[in-house]
């Protein structure tokens, strides 16, 4: 089975329901690993601090993103680590996960219609086409 689980999470639903799929693969094998990995995009930073605050308090904010998934996992006695990242989330995911050499990404679908998703890119798409491994989206 798959050892070494990636699930990319920003805090969304999406994201959410993508850790429940990555759970329920991580469960299949008792030497599964998920490793939680949240990307913090280094072009919003700046909006997310006049946002935020302070430093304290965005970070507090990044933190409420994660937990969910990190009781998710408690929960269901799934091994897990979690990694914070820096850069743009569709290109540091992917460097991550090549490097690292994962076994499966699991990545949550931001439900972009057709147009968005031409003019915009998605995160999971661009991670889906690079990716050196299995991929799942889920919406």
């Amino acid at each position: 089975m798959y050892s070494h689980i990636l699930v990319a999470v920003d805090g969304s639903d999406n994201a959410f329901r993508a850790a429940q799929e990555a759970i329920k693969i991580a469960k299949l094998s008792q030497t599964s690993m998920v490793e939680i990995v949240y990307v913090v995009n280094v072009e919003k930073v700046k909006n997310e601090l006049l946002r935020a605050g302070s430093p304290e308090t965005m970070e507090l904010a990044r933190q409420r993103k994660i937990a969910p998934v990190e009781q998710a996992l408690t929960a269901a006695q799934v091994s897990f680590q979690t990694t914070i990242l820096k850069g743009t989330p569709g290109p540091e995911i992917v460097r991550y996960a090549n490097e690292k050499q994962v076994d499966l990404v699991v990545i949550g679908s931001r439900g972009l219609n057709r147009f968005q998703e031409m003019v915009l890119g998605s995160v999971s798409h661009k991670v889906m086409k690079r990716v050196q491994c299995p991929a799942l989206v889920v919406k």
